[in-house]
């Protein structure tokens, strides 16, 4: 059986800091990250436990700048 590792990407410069994405993990995988803020000037969504994604691609869905992206990595 071939298992499929998802990675989730944040777009760091699009991000506007909205919380929309955090909002609807259920594996609560995003965090806004409070160390470095982007060209915007907001501090931006960061992926807080990469190891929880479990693909789902509902926080690139609610993304309204399309910051977010989902992959799936087969081991």
């Amino acid at each position: 059986i071939l298992l499929a590792k998802s990675i989730v990407t944040v777009d760091t410069h699009s991000c506007k800091g909205c919380e929309l994405c955090i909002s609807v993990c259920p594996k609560h995988v995003l965090a806004i990250d409070k160390t470095e803020f982007n060209a915007r000037g907001v501090f931006p969504a960061s992926v807080a436990d990469p190891d929880g994604c479990v693909g789902c691609a509902s926080c690139a869905i609610m993304c309204p700048d399309g910051a977010i992206t989902i992959e799936r990595e087969v081991e």
